[in-house]
């Protein structure tokens, strides 16, 4: 049981995801707070916060309310989906690919090769022709 835990933990996908989910939550402060220095200011010239804070377009509701719609929250949330996941691609997706490819070209496994094409219908009619012409006529 410890044996096949020890093979799991090793197996790299697992470490790999580890690594991926803290440094992608330790990037997601450092996106917020790009997010809210810069992008937050520049929408603060088309929309100005109400009083909660929020950035977005306000309506007034049916019954005299002020609703606003928090554009500022969905294009941080947008933006720093985007900036994480770019980052953690580059940073881990893309070198540990290529690392695996290396180390499979090491070993002489050639990983992601075009599997031999089937034949074309025409081809498998060929063949079978063939084949009847060679057998012997009863």
């Amino acid at each position: 049981m410890i044996q096949g835990f020890k093979e799991f933990i090793l197996r790299g996908n697992v470490i790999d995801l580890a690594v991926a989910v803290v440094i992608g939550a330790a990037f997601t402060a450092v996106v917020n707070a790009i997010v809210s220095a810069i992008i937050n200011p520049l929408v603060e010239i088309f929309y100005v916060p109400d009083e909660n804070g929020q950035l977005g377009p306000s309506i007034t509701g049916l019954y005299g309310q002020t609703v606003t719609f928090p554009l500022g929250t969905l294009i941080t949330a947008v933006i720093s989906f985007f900036a994480v996941a770019l980052v953690v691609y580059f940073v881990f997706v893309f070198p540990m690919n290529r690392w695996k490819a290396r180390a499979a070209a090491r070993v002489g496994v050639v990983e992601n090769a075009d599997e031999p094409s089937l034949p074309t219908e025409q081809e498998l009619l060929v063949q079978i022709r063939d084949l009847l012409e060679r057998q012997p006529r009863a």
